[in-house]
């Protein structure tokens, strides 16, 4: 079954259980268009979920894992954290510096 046609199945038969629900638990045309939209809309939405769900496993399985590219790729990664790690370091020492100059610059004012 295509996924376009499982969405308009889903939805179709949250808008008939909608409307089943609505008659049993509304008093009013109001309370009955409510429930049926609301349980439409929710048919519809979990509908998609399944679809996304079902083409993510799908297609998860078609290809293979190419370890060395990750690899290098995550060696990378690691490389600018610690070149970020040492810049903030860096940073805090020169901030540390300022910090401690302003407190003796100022006590020497007092």
């Amino acid at each position: 079954m295509l996924g376009e046609n499982f969405v308009y199945f889903f939805t179709v038969q949250g808008f008939f259980m909608g409307i089943i629900f609505g008659i049993l638990k509304s008093f009013d045309a109001e309370g009955l268009l409510v429930y049926t939209f609301f349980i439409t809309t929710f048919f519809y939405l979990f509908s998609h979920i399944i679809i996304a769900m079902y083409y993510k496993t799908l297609t998860a399985r078609s290809y293979s894992f190419e370890r060395e590219v990750h690899e290098k790729d995550l060696d990378m990664f690691v490389k600018e954290i610690n070149k970020r790690e040492k810049l903030i370091d860096s940073a805090c020492k020169i901030t540390d510096a300022a910090i401690k100059i302003n407190s003796q610059h100022q006590a020497t004012k007092a």
